[in-house]
């Protein structure tokens, strides 16, 4: 195994955590009976922190995806 195959299964690893770690932050989503009249949405905007996670969420998993296709495929050996 070439260190660069050992750098991106730590990476992967290291993105799966941060994942899942990421998603657990987030607030919830659920509306529960205020979803019914539609108030649920009235009042809940996004603020910046939330914002935030989202991209870095996103980011996280879009690497943890890219990192999978590269081991996957056989790219590094």
């Amino acid at each position: 195994m070439s260190p660069l195959y050992i750098a991106l299964l730590i990476l992967t690893t290291l993105f799966a955590m941060a994942v899942i770690a990421l998603v657990l932050l987030h607030s919830p989503k659920g509306e529960g009976m205020g979803g019914i009249g539609g108030t649920a949405t009235l009042f809940s905007g996004k603020r910046g922190a939330e914002a935030g996670i989202d991209r870095v969420t996103w980011t996280c998993a879009f690497m943890f995806l890219i990192c999978c296709g590269v081991l996957g495929f056989g790219f590094v050996r």
